[in-house]
């Protein structure tokens, strides 16, 4: 049986959860399991290690501690950002979702987390920074 190893595109189904069971993500819920190259950084670290050695139909779980998910939360990525500097149009509310572009071009997700009378406070931060991380993993293919 092979095994998965660096380099190899694999098909894995999974779920994450959150270490208090609640379910964040889960390829089986749409019913296509995700194709990545092992590697190639695609993925959290944490789940490309537990995928090591897998082999076809084997199926497992794994907690991934924060440092090897999204790390800790860093603080220069909230930032308070003046309400004029937002399209005229947008009615910010705390939970919003909002789109940035860096000045070098990329596109930042953001999201609302105060509403104040001239300003607002966003955090960049991945939703799931800080957090410790559950994944029940099975291997469908390795090609």
């Amino acid at each position: 049986m092979s095994q998965v190893k660096q380099n190899d595109t694999v098909k894995v189904h999974y779920t994450g959860k959150l270490t208090d069971g609640q379910v964040f993500d889960s390829s089986v819920d749409r019913g296509e399991p995700i194709e990545f190259t092992m590697g190639q950084g695609q993925l959290i670290p944490g789940f490309e290690k537990g995928l090591l050695d897998m082999e076809v139909n084997e199926k497992k779980t794994i907690n991934i501690p924060k440092e090897e998910a999204y790390g800790e939360p860093r603080e220069e990525l909230i930032q308070e950002v003046a309400k004029n500097q937002l399209p005229e149009d947008l009615e910010p509310k705390v939970g919003m979702g909002l789109v940035s572009k860096t000045p070098d071009g990329r596109e930042m997700n953001l999201v609302v987390k105060e509403v104040k009378e001239e300003s607002i406070v966003v955090d960049g931060n991945h939703p799931l920074a800080g957090k410790d991380l559950v994944f029940d993993l099975e291997v469908v293919e390795i090609k």
